[in-house]
């Protein structure tokens, strides 16, 4: 009898101790991850994503939300998705004030920036908010960033089809921009069709910077299709 109450006594300690280990590991998960409502301007790097239209669109991106970026005689290639403020590990969103809208000033300088206005009212609201910067100053980060990214000769407009890997996307952009390397960007994909390029940047903006989770997270098919701009 004694014997049988502590065998039982053993399996609710294991027990117990699974569902705080299970506990323990779901924290450091959330923690490595989305941190909502964390203190703006508490980051450690931007990342900006450009968004390829072709493969977004292709992929079931073309639905009310981006009917622009995606109708037919767009000729969209690289539009920027965002500038997303970066932990080493995971990444803040949605920062207090997470509810303060852009004004109606501040979203006429996202005009030939991002590829429609509620796009960059979106990315205000989860990454914006989280950069310590006011929404005029924010939107001209994003400009900086765009413009401070060289796009490689050969994926600017493609009028045709093209197949690439995704390490040689990488080169093609190193090879456009003195100072990046392969192991401060990724390459996304999805069905094995071009999305994004994500490249990482000094919280200034100045210098390109080594991002270990965000090119751990790249595309790693083959090969990738790049659909051309129509």
């Amino acid at each position: 009898m004694g014997s049988s109450r502590a065998r039982s006594l053993r399996g609710l300690i294991g027990a117990a101790l699974a569902v705080l280990a299970i506990g323990f590991a779901s924290a450091a998960s959330a923690q490595q991850g989305e941190r909502r409502g964390a203190s703006a301007g508490d980051f450690d790097f931007y990342v900006l994503a450009l968004s390829w239209s072709p493969g977004f669109c292709s992929a079931g991106g073309g639905d009310d939300k981006a009917r622009d970026q995606c109708q037919s005689g767009s000729n969209l290639g690289f539009v920027v998705h965002g500038l997303w403020p970066q932990y080493e590990r995971g990444f803040p969103s949605e920062c207090s004030p997470a509810g303060r809208n852009p004004s109606r000033i501040a979203l006429e300088a996202t005009k030939g920036v991002f590829p429609d206005e509620g796009l960059a009212r979106y990315e205000w609201r989860k990454h914006g908010t989280c950069s310590g910067l006011s929404p005029t100053d924010y939107f001209a980060a994003v400009k900086a960033a765009r413009d401070r990214l060289v796009v490689p000769p050969g994926l600017k407009e493609p009028k045709a089809d093209q197949t690439w890997t995704s390490i040689d996307l990488e080169r093609a952009f190193v090879a456009s921009n003195p100072g990046l390397r392969t192991d401060m960007m990724s390459v996304d994909c999805k069905r094995e069709t071009l999305q994004e390029i994500r490249v990482c940047f000094s919280k200034d903006l100045r210098d390109f910077v080594a991002c270990p989770e965000v090119n751990r997270r790249g595309c790693r098919v083959r090969e990738i299709k790049v659909p051309a701009v129509r």
